[in-house]
């Protein structure tokens, strides 16, 4: 299953991606971690030290390899120049099994049996130029093709804001957690989501997170409604992972969280032909508004009707 953590800068996004993969992998469960955000922290986060993060491969730095490999022997690409970052599959791309043997999951580094991915940082040539889309990118055209199934689960650590929204790139899970401060901050970047959300079908459900007292659940409660899932609180635990000190257990009713969290991905049925209509819909919108004009070629032609994920595939 293909989940997002999104949330305003501060909210903990990355500590509870963080914590939510190591919670996952603690009991035996796969996960691919992707670091989306500008700020790479994910990787140390999940207790890689600094210089052994900073080296891993950067998705964003292998674009032309892995559209190519994408791509395949799909006629209706011409080229990987002419692979955009919304291009769906169509007959003769190349799907990717979940943690398979390929150029993106190569790119990975095993922390503790995560298989951790990273779109990587800005670097001084993308200075002035580039957006951090560029890197984006690559995690909106992996999403697109993988196949994943149930009990197999992609985490992604977004970027801050509503900067999800600036592709289809929030169409790609089958849920996204909005991490959320009990403050009128945090619940404004919930009211924000929502709303550029309300015609996608996309499932939000909101973690509080740095909560204190009842009154914190409460003021939750009344500002998201049922879409408050569960919450986290202050933790002695995650001061010492920050502090690089391990072994100290989390606090019963944050493991509680993390497990409410993961029912409710595991309660999610998969919708394929969804997944495939939002690919088609935002690549038809991208090919209208840019791609087209940017590329040279109609990039409409490269939708294809008749594709459809194989069922040997779809577990």
């Amino acid at each position: 299953m293909k989940v997002a953590f999104v949330g305003k800068g501060g909210s903990g996004k990355t500590t509870l991606s963080s914590l939510f993969v190591r919670h996952l992998a603690g009991r035996g469960l796969p996960v691919v971690a992707i670091d989306a955000d500008i700020n790479q922290h994910l990787g140390v986060a999940l207790g890689l030290d600094e210089d052994r993060a900073a080296k891993i491969p950067a998705m964003g730095d292998h674009l032309t390899e892995i559209k190519e490999h994408l791509r395949g022997t799909n006629p209706r690409v011409s080229s990987a120049s002419a692979m955009v970052k919304t291009t769906p599959p169509g007959e003769g791309s190349r799907l990717l099994a979940f943690r398979g043997d390929d150029p993106i999951h190569r790119l990975a580094e095993d922390v503790d049996g995560v298989t951790l991915l990273a779109t990587g940082p800005f670097n001084d040539d993308d200075l002035g130029v580039a957006c951090y889309h560029s890197k984006t990118g690559a995690v909106e055209l992996y999403l697109n093709h993988l196949v994943d199934g149930p009990g197999e689960y992609v985490v992604v650590d977004m970027t801050a804001g509503a900067d999800t929204f600036a592709s289809g790139l929030f169409t790609r899970f089958d849920l996204m957690f909005l991490v959320a401060e009990p403050t009128r901050k945090g619940v404004g970047v919930y009211r924000q989501y929502t709303e550029y959300a309300r015609d996608y079908d996309v499932a939000i459900r909101v973690v509080g997170n740095k909560v204190q007292t009842d009154d914190d659940v409460a003021y939750l409660r009344e500002h998201v409604g049922d879409d408050l899932l569960t919450w986290l609180g202050q933790s002695a635990s995650v001061r010492a992972l920050e502090q690089g000190r391990a072994g100290v257990a989390l606090e019963e009713g944050n493991e509680a969280a993390l497990s409410r969290m993961r029912s409710e991905i595991d309660s999610r049925v998969k919708d394929w032909e969804k997944f495939q209509r939002q690919a088609v819909e935002f690549h038809v919108k991208n090919a209208r508004s840019w791609a087209s004009r940017a590329v040279g070629e109609d990039l409409e032609a490269q939708v294809d009707p008749a594709f459809r994920f194989p069922g040997a595939l779809v577990r």
